[in-house]
């Protein structure tokens, strides 16, 4: 449904709102629009005023020129010019600066609000909307307070000094003049309407093409490998095609405003010229008033035409702020204390009480769950896939807050505990075991920002990994590529869980650290795990059972609930859900074991 004009106002001043930097100055900058205007109508003024009084005709027929008020006359305009022309060159500066500015926190304040949405806003929204909103989207809005928004602030000022002088020389032309171009009025309000809609299409367009690009990117890999990139292709050429027709209606638009400008714009100097010829006596107009107001006129022209031509520019900049208000208003759900509570070092305690979790859209993910860990137990959980188990671990870190129920750390509620304290004494190290583009050394410092040489070296050696580290190419100033591509999957994962040891937590999580990696990594792996879990608790997401095996508490998830809890001898005895899990794992081990000998 077409959103209404107003609706394009409110989403304009919640933008200006939303980006106070554009307000700094905006007084003086304004001044000086004003006067850049001013110093734009001397031409026409002097014009005039050099066909006037600048010549004279004799008594023989001939015709005297006072060149001394000539020169004057084009020096003064001249002088006016220049200054005008500095002082608008000045404002665009304050401008661009003032911009740029804006964008900057535009751009930070919504990265920003991104990192403190819940689980449930990243699960829901994919990755690529959100970067298109703090990229394309931004992108959008800088181009018009950039140029557009120039056009605003110098463009009125103009048009009212043209006008105003031009009903000095003849109040009648003027009115013809305004008759003229009162068409466009309605004409460009019409067309703003729908170039408000499909702006707005057009951001989700380039959102959701952002979004295919990004995950078929992302995945090149994996799409070389089954050979299905065709099969792909589809999805991105279907988005890049919604995308084509998006910016086809937006251009449509778009030339229907430039031609709206030209058109009325020209109907105005043939108005002028034809009326100001025919009744030229009768409206008692100099040759001088007549030529200074058709110049007018031309001067009118142009910041009439390049508000139009910034109404493209503008739609585009409402419809994206449209996009980032849409993002800056989704609800923070996980808000932290001030000041909060502080945990204590050393291994916590984890009390889940009554916990039920499910995401803006579905069911319950987790049912009124609860458990008691512990202070340096080894619990491992299990479950089929979509059990719970990996949502109950992302809530230990907070990464979202339950639905119902609470958590409690050491018997302290999550939401109580302070953001530093928090970040300090929960470590998650996930499967994928992610690293930034940048050295080792920094993917480790990343634990605990700050740690010196010493404590980086230390968290090495706390898990043997000092001969791995010296296999790599610069060692700890190794490049480690972007997400990690210059190293291993049990590479990355080792490196994650050294910037774990770094972080020292009292609560460690593990979402299966040691899956898909080849059998000498993975003993690598369960000696640096085993390293790492000594005098803290670690709660284990574990997709193999053999890290069950080896924890002092299993934890069985099923259908988001917690059906059993015991060691693992005493669960596989019980014959429950776990022994299913258990016997039907022996039995693909077994099976891959003989495939293998085979």
């Amino acid at each position: 449904m077409a959103r209404s004009s107003t609706g394009a106002w409110d989403t304009f001043r919640r933008g200006i709102k939303a980006s106070p930097e554009l307000k700094t100055g905006l007084a003086a900058t304004l001044v000086m629009g004003v006067a850049a205007a001013i110093g734009r109508l001397s031409i026409p003024i002097a014009l005039q005023r050099v066909i006037d009084t600048g010549f004279s005709s004799n008594a023989d027929g001939s015709t005297s020129v006072d060149m001394a008020r000539v020169v004057t006359l084009a020096l003064l305009a001249g002088a006016a010019v220049l200054v005008s022309t500095s002082i608008a060159a000045t404002a665009q500066r304050r401008l661009v600066r003032s911009a740029e500015s804006a964008i900057k926190g535009l751009r930070t304040r919504a990265f920003d609000h991104v990192h403190r949405l819940s689980l449930a806003d990243h699960v829901d929204t994919s990755s690529g909307t959100f970067l298109a909103r703090v990229t394309s989207d931004v992108e959008a809005i800088a181009r018009f307070v950039q140029h557009g928004l120039f056009a605003w602030t110098v463009g009125p000022p103009i048009i009212v000094g043209v006008l105003t002088v031009s009903a000095f020389y003849s109040w009648q032309l003027t009115i013809v003049v305004i008759l003229t171009l009162a068409p466009t009025v309605p004409l460009l309000r019409w067309v703003q309407r729908r170039q408000f809609v499909a702006y707005a299409e057009l951001r989700n367009a380039v959102a959701n093409l952002l979004g295919e690009a990004n995950e078929l990117i992302t995945g090149a890999a994996t799409i070389r490998a089954y050979g299905v990139a065709d099969r792909v292709d589809g999805r991105v050429r279907g988005a890049a095609l919604r995308r084509y027709r998006a910016g086809l209606v937006r251009n449509r638009y778009n030339a229907a405003v430039y031609g709206v400008g030209d058109l009325f714009g020209s109907v105005s100097i043939a108005a002028v010229f034809a009326v100001g010829v025919w009744q030229r006596e009768s409206l008692g107009l100099t040759s001088g008033a007549l030529v200074a107001i058709l110049f007018l006129v031309t001067i009118l022209n142009t910041p009439i035409g390049e508000l139009a031509e910034s109404t493209d520019e503008t739609q585009e900049a409402i419809a994206g702020w449209g996009k980032v208000l849409e993002l800056l208003d989704m609800e923070v759900d996980v808000t932290e204390p001030d000041p909060g509570q502080h945990l204590a070092r050393g291994p916590l305690s984890v009390d889940v009480e009554g916990v039920s979790f499910s995401y803006r859209t579905g069911g319950l993910v987790l049912d009124e769950v609860s458990l008691h860990i512990d202070a340096g137990a080894n619990v491992a959980i299990v479950g089929q896939t979509g059990s719970g188990k990996t949502t109950l671990a992302k809530l230990m870190c907070r990464l979202a807050d339950p639905t119902a129920g609470v958590i409690r750390l050491g018997g302290v509620a999550l939401p109580q505990v302070a953001s530093a304290s928090r970040l300090a004494s929960v470590r998650m190290v996930p499967q994928d075991g992610f690293l930034f583009a940048t050295t080792l050394r920094e993917n480790i410092r990343m634990g605990r920002p700050g740690a010196s040489e010493a404590d980086i070296a230390q968290a090495v050696a706390q898990l043997d990994m000092q001969d791995w580290v010296a296999s790599l190419p610069a060692g700890l100033d190794t490049e480690v590529g972007s997400r990690g591509s210059n190293l291993s999957v049990g590479e990355r994962q080792l490196a994650a869980l050294i910037r774990a040891a770094l972080a020292d937590p009292g609560l460690l999580i593990l979402d299966e650290a040691t899956s898909a990696v080849d059998p000498a990594t993975d003993q690598a792996l369960t000696n640096a795990i085993g390293r790492l879990s000594q005098g803290r608790t670690v709660v284990s997401i574990a997709h193999r059972l053999a890290t069950a095996e080896a924890a002092d508490v299993v934890v069985v998830c099923d259908q988001g609930r917690i059906v059993e809890v015991g060691n693992h001898d005493e669960l596989v005895n019980a014959g429950g859900v776990y022994g299913q899990l258990h016997a039907a794992w022996i039995g693909n081990t077994r099976n891959r074991e003989e495939a293998r000998d085979a």
